[in-house]
Order: structure tokens, then sequence, then C-alpha cells
């Protein structure tokens, strides 16, 4: 993918976007200094370069009853394209998942992030789902304490990308 040229202009609207993505274009035009029509033009090259990959809402899993977030170090067999194509199919299609990462320096392969409801939810996310997925050797769990950070924003670097 070419790198995109980005300006002054496209940090602050990067910035703007990250904080809030619900923002108007007229209100984000003001915020940065640019009248709407060259505002848009500019969103809407940074979303066709894929710089901006979407918009979401943020919400909280604690008031949808999900009151425990773990960290679950998984094991593989086998260090193949196919164990690992596998794996990664499977755990997409679980929807308590939130994040699944490929690592190194671990003994684990996988690190992933889950919420549950409580302990038995879990449970049975981890026994039933995530050890069936063929090539699992183990599994390590970490509970979540508290969040010490918790951010989404990416850091607009200053001067180019």
């Amino acid at each position: 993918m070419e790198k995109l040229a980005i300006d002054s202009y496209d940090r602050n609207i990067l910035k703007q976007l990250q904080s809030d993505g619900r923002v108007s274009n007229q209100d984000l035009a003001d915020r940065i200094g640019l009248s709407p029509s060259p505002c848009l033009r500019r969103v809407r090259a940074l979303e066709e370069s894929g710089v901006i990959q979407g918009y979401r809402a943020m919400v909280d899993a604690q008031t949808l009853g999900y009151s425990l977030m773990a960290l679950v170090h998984v094991a593989m067999d086998k260090h193949t394209p196919e164990r690992f194509e596998n794996f990664d199919a499977a755990i997409r299609k679980i929807p308590e998942v939130l994040e699944c990462l490929l690592i190194t320096g671990q003994t684990a392969d996988y690190q992933v992030k889950v919420v549950a409801r409580d302990m038995e939810s879990y449970q049975e996310l981890l026994l039933n789902r995530i050890n069936r997925i063929p090539g699992v050797t183990g599994v390590h769990s970490s509970f979540v304490l508290r969040r010490v950070v918790d951010r989404t924003d990416i850091p607009v670097p200053d001067g180019g990308a």
C-alpha cells in the first residue's frame, strides 16, 4: 500500500476524529481551521487510503453484564501456516474474543483478550470452545483486576507519517 502524505491538517483531522468520531463535518472543519468542502475531501482521502479504517461506538462491557476480562496465552502444537490459519479462523468466530495477537517472546503463540459474564461462563468459553480448536496444546489465563490504561487512539506523529 502506498503511503499517503499527511500534513498538519490531516494530523489534526485524525486527532479530532479519534476523540469524537461523531463530529459533524462542519464542526470538524471549524476545529481544524478549514472550510467544510476541503475538510470532507481530506477525510474521504484518509478513508480511501486506509488510514481511517472505520468508526465504532465504545461500549462498556460491564453494563452489558461482562464482569470478567482475561488474557489467555495459547500454545499451539505445530507452527505451520495451515495450523495458524485454522486457529485464526476459529477464534474469529467466538464473539467474546475482543483481541487476538500472534506473539513472540513467550511460551505461547497467541495472546487472546476475552470477556465473560462470570467464572462459569469463562470456564465454558475456555474448555468447550478455545481448548477444542485443533492444535491448541495449552492455555494460561491471567485475569484483569483493573484497567490502568485503556486507549484506542493511535498517536498521530508530528511531521511526516
